[in-house]
C-alpha cells in the first residue's frame, strides 16, 4: 500500500515532444485520475490523495512534495526528480524510476507517467494532474487516449477523492 501510494502520487508522466519549462510545471497539482498496468483491488487503491507541490531546483531538477495518511498519522514525502538529457524525462531513486511529463492542451493539466523497475519487473502508472481539483471532462478524455496509446487498460483508471494536505508531526 505504501509503495502504491508513493507510486500513485509520484506517478508523474508521459513523453514530451517539447522542452519543459519550469514555470509550466511548478506549483500545486491535484491528482484527478490514476491508471496502473495492474488491475488493483479496491482496497489497494488510495481513496484520498493530497495535492502535490512541484518545486524547481538547480540544473533543471524538480522536487515533488505531498502528504498522506497512514494509520491515522500524517506523513510528508519528497521525491527528487533528476533531469535527464531527454526533455520531459526525469529519474528518481537512483534511476529505478523514470518519470515522464506531458502537458495537455489548455496548460492547466499534465500527465505524469512513471515506469518503476522493481523485483525484476516493470510497473507502469499514469496520473492526470490538474491545477485545480475540479473535474475536466476534456482532460479526462485526453488521459483515456494516453492510456490507450501506452497499452494500458481503461478499466484500470480510477478517480481518487481530493483531500487537503495534512500536517506531519516532527
Amino acid at each position: 500500500m505504501k509503495t502504491l501510494l508513493l507510486g500513485v502520487t509520484l506517478g508523474l508522466a508521459a513523453a514530451l515532444s517539447f522542452t519543459l519549462e519550469e514555470e509550466d510545471i511548478t506549483g500545486t497539482w491535484h491528482v484527478k485520475a490514476v491508471v496502473t498496468d495492474k488491475d488493483l483491488p479496491e482496497k489497494k487503491r488510495p481513496r484520498k490523495v493530497s495535492p502535490v507541490t512541484v518545486t524547481a531546483l538547480d540544473c533543471g531538477d524538480l522536487e515533488a512534495t505531498f502528504t498522506f495518511m497512514r494509520n491515522d498519522q500524517c506523513f510528508q514525502k519528497k521525491i527528487l526528480m533528476r533531469k535527464t538529457e531527454e526533455p520531459g524525462k526525469f529519474s528518481a531513486y537512483g534511476g529505478r524510476k523514470l518519470i515522464y511529463l506531458q502537458e495537455l492542451p489548455g496548460r492547466d493539466h499534465y500527465i505524469f507517467y512513471c515506469k518503476d523497475r522493481r523485483h525484476g519487473g516493470l510497473f507502469r502508472m499514469g496520473e492526470l494532474m490538474g491545477r485545480n481539483p475540479d473535474t475536466n471532462l476534456e482532460a479526462l478524455e485526453e488521459f483515456k487516449k494516453f492510456v490507450q496509446h501506452k497499452g494500458l487498460s481503461e478499466g484500470n483508471i480510477f478517480l481518487p477523492l481530493q483531500m487537503g494536505s495534512c500536517v506531519p508531526k516532527h
